[in-house]
């Protein structure tokens, strides 16, 4: 993230140097007009945060194609601006507020897309595909997809390889069919994060048996990976060692792509501890595999029974 100027940000990646390759670029009000000119040199500067507007919106042709945060304690020139920018068919958002607000700040400029892996099979629960068990009245797929997209990812992606799961969801998210499912995890995983947009820096890695996971830890997860100094991966504690959810940054994903069979996250971080902040963070990253398993989850979610009418 290039900072222009003298704010003072604690968000990972942040440099007051000309950047190399694909970044963001936070800048004052009173700074802008040397902010559309880098704009103007550089094509692969794809998000701005305005901090502090100036009085008159200038010509802001160089910010169309990208995405646009504005930050004002005048709602008069929030509006104004605001309007400007829609006209001209940019992607804005705004906050009213005199100080830069760190977590809207990060998460317009380091957006995090969310992959729920749900193309497995059942193997270890006969009968029954796990993922549409009822848990609290819903598929348990659901619960997962909605605790990413709660918990702030710019985008959800759910793989999936059978038309069950496919109508479980029924419309409520992206939906990715992976026609090598049977190959193991690490093909999903790379149709996953395939389908995520370019402007996504990170991606975090759910699983789709984990539905107690909730929105909360995912939330949190996504704040320590954008604090400065956060490592280049970010996962939930879990006895001596961590679990998914797991956050990886965009860097890493080429190893990601190099994986084969059931491989994922968990083999690219094995013995590189330097690569992962592993966390404590609110909910149950228990994953369902079993039958014994899902009869523990049930006790925590009894059905509701049916209201009685007089």
């Amino acid at each position: 993230m290039f900072v222009m100027g003298d704010l003072d940000l604690a968000v990972r990646g942040r440099t007051y140097r000309e950047p190399e390759g694909r970044h963001s670029m936070v800048v004052r009000g009173r700074d802008l007009d040397a902010g559309l000119q880098h704009l103007i040199a550089r094509t692969d500067c794809r998000s701005v945060a305005i901090v502090g507007l100036p009085e008159q919106v200038p010509d802001i042709s160089p910010l169309v194609g990208r995405r646009l945060l504005l930050v004002d304690g005048d709602s008069g020139r929030l509006r104004d601006f605001a309007e400007t920018a829609i006209r001209a068919g940019i992607e804005v958002e705004w906050v009213r507020s005199t100080r830069p607000p760190f977590e809207r700040l990060a998460a317009a400029l380091l957006p995090v897309g969310g992959i729920v892996l749900a193309a497995g099979r059942s193997s270890r629960m006969p009968g029954s595909q796990k993922l549409l068990l009822d848990i609290d009245g819903v598929p348990m797929v659901r619960h997962v997809f909605e605790a990413a997209s709660e918990g702030g990812c710019h985008q959800t992606v759910v793989v999936y390889a059978e038309d069950d799961v496919k109508r479980a969801i029924n419309g409520r998210a992206e939906l990715v069919f992976n026609p090598d499912a049977a190959t193991g995890m690490a093909s999903s995983l790379q149709v996953g994060l395939k389908a995520l947009r370019p402007e996504i820096e990170a991606a975090v890695i759910l699983l789709g048996d984990q539905p107690l996971v909730g929105s909360r830890t995912i939330a949190t997860l996504l704040r320590a990976w954008r604090r400065e100094g956060s490592r280049p991966a970010v996962a939930v504690a879990q006895d001596d060692g961590w679990a998914p959810p797991v956050v990886l940054a965009r860097d890493m994903w080429d190893e990601l792509f190099a994986l084969k069979g059931d491989a994922g996250a968990r083999q690219v971080l094995h013995g590189r501890p330097e690569l992962v902040d592993v966390i404590p963070a609110p909910g149950r990253p228990d994953d369902i595999d079993t039958p014994e398993d899902y009869a523990k989850i049930v006790r925590l979610f009894p059905r509701k029974k049916p209201r009685q009418h007089v």
